[in-house]
């Protein structure tokens, strides 16, 4: 094993990079929104009919960055001191 803790088979975002977002640094928080995108895409999605009846997946693009933006937000509200 590569010493990196996993959840779900996924390995877990390091607290540096965590804490990087919380302060702010927009590259940490794009890792983190990449992280989270399969989670995020999977919460936007809906099922829609086409005109034959037949199911399909679609993301709504507008939930998708709500999600990310209230993600965004609780990311520098994160206070590290409380977890370290």
């Amino acid at each position: 094993m590569n010493g990196h803790k996993k959840h779900k088979g996924k390995p877990m975002l390091p607290f540096s990079i965590i804490k990087a977002a919380a302060s702010g640094d927009v590259g940490a928080i794009n890792q983190v929104l990449k992280y989270y995108e399969g989670y995020i895409i999977a919460l936007s999605a809906k099922r829609l009919y086409d005109e034959d009846g037949k199911p399909y997946l679609m993301v709504d693009d507008e939930m998708r960055r709500r999600l990310e933006t209230n993600l965004i937000v609780k990311i520098l509200q994160f206070d590290v001191n409380r977890a370290a």
